[in-house]
């Protein structure tokens, strides 16, 4: 993997179109360049992993973050597109609550309390484990391309829960968010730390850059907050997603702190989780009992939202996870290119 013309600096720039995977995403790819959408035969809900949906899902779901160089503002809001897209998100819906575990009396913090449980079998370790032992510093570099992609718009998809919310759900949202976003200081904002982190890592920093090289888990992963966060009636999993990631975030944080401290990385690096790991403790709190506990005060009817999203980011995690560790203990890179 090779670094690029903006390794050092952080053009927040439209990015560029991405390489199809398959006739669906060839579809979108033809839409967004001015030609007629013509869509292929749709695949079935049991195949929406599938990478060829789900980097369709991702172009489109782009159209509403920095967009493309190439594609006019307007189609965002193209109404063919958003009616693919609305049939592609589907299809992902559908699996992941096909892939759920079913528990009708599982309440959110039951969810959450099991997101701290430790792994004790090496085999069943995750991937900030593996990385902290015996990762390299190329896997970390691997790590950071494929987790560029949300973490360059590092909660952008959580904001859009903001309007949605309101009371004590609403401020602990905007507490968190104003801590993301770098508490007013634009060198703090998380997105420009972890493109700090990537410039350490000599990768390049420009804004999606390497979806090309990403697996479809790590895009799905994307994507999963994307389509939590455009539709008001999913607010109660995006909340589900926001409350697993920060209460996962800090004890990870700290083991890629010590793995970047090993493979000696340079300080930027290691400062992007060692910020996360004191941050993260924090809003955790919050989270659990301003957020979440704000959120079923007032809309009790959502538990069992908050408790799907919460095992569909746990689900899809354990996913890219496999996919990783499968990779890296075989010697094998777990991108798909390792080039750029």
């Amino acid at each position: 993997m090779t670094a690029g013309r903006h390794r050092g600096r952080t053009p927040w720039l439209p990015s560029t179109l991405p390489e199809p995977r398959g006739p669906l995403s060839s579809a979108v790819l033809a839409a967004l360049r001015g030609e007629v959408l013509k869509v292929p035969p749709l695949p079935t809900a049991s195949s929406a992993y599938d990478e060829d949906l789900q980097l369709a899902l991702y172009m489109l779901y782009e159209l509403h973050y920095q967009g493309y160089a190439e594609v006019p503002d307007e189609m965002e809001w193209d109404t063919q597109l958003l009616a693919l897209r609305n049939a592609l998100e589907d299809r992902f819906l559908a699996v992941l609550r096909t892939d759920m575990p079913t528990d009708e009396g599982e309440t959110a913090e039951q969810a959450l309390n099991e997101l701290q449980l430790e792994p004790v079998d090496g085999d069943e370790c995750g991937v900030s484990h593996f990385l902290r032992d015996t990762g390299t510093i190329e896997q970390f570099r691997e790590y950071a391309a494929m987790r560029s992609l949300y973490h360059l718009k590092e909660a952008d998809p959580h904001a859009w829960v903001i309007p949605r919310l309101h009371g004590r759900a609403k401020a602990g949202m905007v507490a968190v968010e104003f801590d993301e976003f770098g508490a007013g200081r634009a060198e703090d904002i998380h997105a420009q730390l972890f493109a700090d982190l990537m410039t350490d890592l000599d990768l390049d920093t420009a804004y999606g850059h390497y979806v090309d090289a990403t697996p479809t888990e790590a895009v799905a992963t994307v994507n999963l907050m994307s389509l939590l966060g455009l539709h008001r009636a999913l607010r109660g999993a995006l909340v589900g997603h926001f409350a697993s990631v920060e209460v996962a975030s800090s004890p990870a944080s700290r083991r890629l702190a010590e793995a970047l401290r090993r493979v000696g990385a340079g300080p930027a690096a290691v400062r992007f989780y060692a910020e996360h790991v004191e941050a993260d403790a924090v809003h955790e709190q919050v989270v659990r009992h301003e957020v979440v506990a704000g959120l079923l005060e007032s809309e009790p009817q959502l538990e069992a939202d908050v408790v799907f999203g919460i095992h569909a980011t746990a689900h899809l995690e354990s996913r890219l996870a496999a996919r990783l560790l499968g990779a890296w203990r075989s010697g094998a890179t777990a991108l798909r290119t390792r080039t750029h």
